[in-house]
């Protein structure tokens, strides 16, 4: 039984009150059975017995004592973690340069619920004070997301299998069946990339309770869209192509694959620790995490390589946005921290980037 339940102890709750005043013991016999001294010595005989019997409720009490002080310590820290995660510095304001009004730069993570937006100071504030949204690839363009999916298709002449050792085509079709419902004889000409990042999103639901309707990562979007505010995608149809499928050789995304199909606890493992690195806020950690050469999941420093160069071409595709002002920017944490990070390139580009703070 564990100390922190004492009401539960076999103690003799008939014999003991709590207060720790001894009762009158079950059966013991009323003052007036005292006439002689057998009937004294036996009742100094139950007292003791029934002392040591309440020897080990008194133990446990004491050490519940104890443990409600752990307890109240655990819960203070439990607070101040709270608190900490509370202020999570994951928006920032963007002004100067010749900018007519303020812009905004949210720093998201698809992990995060939604519901986290209420905690990050003045978030729907800064919305408001906005009149467009800018996103890395405007979801509502139908046409576009057609042909980004004829272009997850690989070309009639490559054949996945042939790329695979047997047993690695067969162990891929088995989390291919397992995870999604469908082996290769219905997947097998989807390119790898893509395969890759399909399973690696069923992990998160199944993993991490990754929810796409309840993301935060999408959710401005989604309400600039109800309420017909404009929204842009700072890449186009063929950038966003080359960024999902195109931007490692094939041989490299057949690796991708495999890894997320041999390792999976690594691919959740990177994305917890990214998740808690951003509830705190530590978006230069991110970067350096992405980057680390002890990374070795499918998020590999190529990628970062990738989003450095692409970070330089974002600030000049944000610049007249961000001139008229009034902008609310919306990207994936992991783009913005470290030295290559857009927060540090707008800074160079000479824009003022300020955290908001209540």
């Amino acid at each position: 039984m564990s100390p922190l339940s004492p009401l539960t102890h076999n103690a003799p709750q008939k014999a003991f009150a709590f207060s720790g005043t001894p009762q009158k013991f079950v059966g013991a016999p009323s003052r007036g059975g005292l006439s002689n001294q057998k009937s004294r010595e036996t009742l100094i005989f139950r007292d003791f017995f029934a002392y040591i019997h309440f020897f080990p409720y008194l133990c446990t009490r004491l050490i519940f004592m104890q443990h409600m002080r752990l307890f109240r310590i655990i819960l203070l820290g439990f607070a101040l973690s709270a608190c900490a995660i509370t202020h999570a510095q994951v928006l920032y304001r963007i002004s100067g340069n010749s900018a007519a009004a303020p812009s905004y730069i949210l720093a998201t993570n698809r992990m995060v619920d939604m519901t986290f937006i209420d905690t990050i100071p003045n978030a729907f504030k800064c919305y408001a004070e906005c009149n467009k949204v800018i996103t890395e690839f405007a979801m509502q363009d139908y046409e576009a997301i057609a042909a980004l999916r004829q272009a997850a298709l690989l070309p009639d002449s490559v054949q996945l299998r042939n790329f695979y050792a047997n047993d690695e085509y067969q162990e891929i079709d088995e989390a291919l069946r397992v995870n999604l419902g469908m082996g290769l004889d219905k997947l097998g000409r989807m390119k790898p990339s893509y395969l890759a990042e399909m399973l690696r999103s069923e992990l998160m639901k199944r993993w991490m309770h990754y929810d796409e309707n309840r993301t935060m990562e999408t959710f401005f979007e989604r309400v600039a869209l109800e309420a017909n505010t404009p929204v842009y995608g700072l890449d186009d149809v063929g950038e966003t192509m080359y960024m999902l499928f195109d931007r490692e050789p094939f041989h490299w995304q057949c690796e991708e694959l495999k890894k997320v199909v041999q390792y999976p606890e690594k691919e959740v493992r990177l994305e917890r620790q990214l998740l808690d690195m951003y509830r705190y806020g530590r978006l230069s950690d991110m970067a350096y995490l992405v980057k680390s050469p002890d990374n070795l999941t499918s998020l590999s420093y190529s990628d970062y390589q990738v989003f450095a160069k692409r970070n330089r071409q974002w600030v000049k595709r944000l610049s007249p946005y961000l001139r008229e002002g009034k902008a609310f920017i919306t990207l994936n944490a992991i783009y913005l921290g470290g030295e290559d990070g857009l927060l540090a390139q707008l800074k160079a580009a000479g824009y003022r980037v300020k955290p908001v703070n209540r």
